[in-house]
């Protein structure tokens, strides 16, 4: 099993955290969390694979680690005040700010377009992550599993975890009307790991149980109560799962990388651009060309994005 040889987060990281970045960088940021925001409202399509894609995952997933050390610092009368400082803000605040007015901004009009447009809205979302299983592995170093039992391994978590989100995809879904808060608590706890984990959609998850559109229409509608709940829960949820995941990251990075990839490929299932109401797939229909066409724009975008991240992270080391 191999372990990693890259952090979430080093010293420049840090140093970053307490330096107020150019201004492009920090509308760069806003651009970056509009983005996540717009991934977190749409069906299949992960918060966590948006802020791999765009560059700032180990770094969100670090500051995020810190963020959750208060509470326990709190709790046993420390330091609290070193864990916030340790944040990095100039990211967080500006990737929060985008993510929040993209989510208040589409919530309505992504909801429409996935319930009026489902096999225009899939096609388009399935290119994307067909593109994006591609990003996990570019993330892994050559040798990062130089013998036969950690290929093996890791070939091994690959098949798993993509089985495993195909099977979880292939169950039959329905719709709640009028959801009782408890379960919308219990699903945002589950719902928010989608933004700390690549490949893992917490808008699916929701459209799986039923709160999808609920969701949506409760953004849209701006229903107080329904979205207090939601947020306690994911709260309840990052605080819980993203300790976990930043432990993950530091010692088994390339590993992390393998699952991440495999989810994504499972998750196409779930975009199959024609399925009946209950999740069950159907054969090709004769709307296929423009399905196809937007499957491509899919892939286009994710891979533009993609190129032009890795050259402003390769012009960043060598500069650095």
């Amino acid at each position: 099993m191999t372990t990693n040889t890259r952090t979430p987060s080093t010293s420049n990281d840090d140093e970053r955290a307490r330096t107020r970045p150019p201004a492009p960088e920090l509308v760069a940021n806003v651009v970056r969390g509009g983005a996540i925001g717009l991934a977190e409202t749409i069906p299949g399509v992960s918060g966590g694979t948006v802020a791999l894609i765009t560059g700032i995952y180990p770094r969100a997933i670090a500051s995020a680690k810190h963020l959750t050390d208060v509470p326990k610092a709190l709790a046993l009368r420390s330091d609290w005040r070193g864990a916030l400082r340790q944040v990095d803000w100039w990211l967080i605040g500006p990737v929060a700010l985008g993510m929040v007015l993209m989510v208040f901004s589409v919530a309505g009009i992504m909801a429409d377009f996935v319930t009026n447009q489902p096999t225009y809205s899939k096609a388009l979302f399935m290119g994307m992550i067909a593109m994006s299983v591609a990003i996990p592995f570019l993330e892994i170093r050559p040798g990062a599993f130089p013998t036969v039992r950690s290929r093996m391994t890791a070939a091994g978590l690959f098949v798993v975890l993509a089985t495993g989100v195909i099977i979880l995809t292939s169950l039959p879904r329905g719709e709640s009307t009028d959801p009782s808060l408890i379960l919308v608590f219990a699903a945002a706890t589950v719902a928010i790991c989608a933004l700390v984990l690549p490949g893992v959609s917490g808008s699916f998850f929701l459209l799986v149980i039923g709160l999808y559109a609920p969701t949506l229409a409760a953004v849209d509608n701006r229903d107080l109560s329904y979205l207090a709940v939601f947020a306690l829960g994911a709260v309840v949820g990052l605080v819980t799962f993203v300790r976990v995941l930043e432990w993950l990251l530091a010692n088994f990075y390339n590993l992390a990388m393998i699952a991440s990839a495999g989810l994504l490929l499972g998750s196409l299932r779930a975009l199959w651009p024609w399925q009946a109401e209950d999740g069950s797939l159907l054969a090709i229909g004769d709307d296929w060309p423009g399905a196809l066409g937007l499957f491509i724009v899919g892939v286009l975008v994710v891979s533009v994005v993609a190129i032009i991240q890795r050259r402003l992270a390769s012009k960043h080391a060598r500069t650095a």
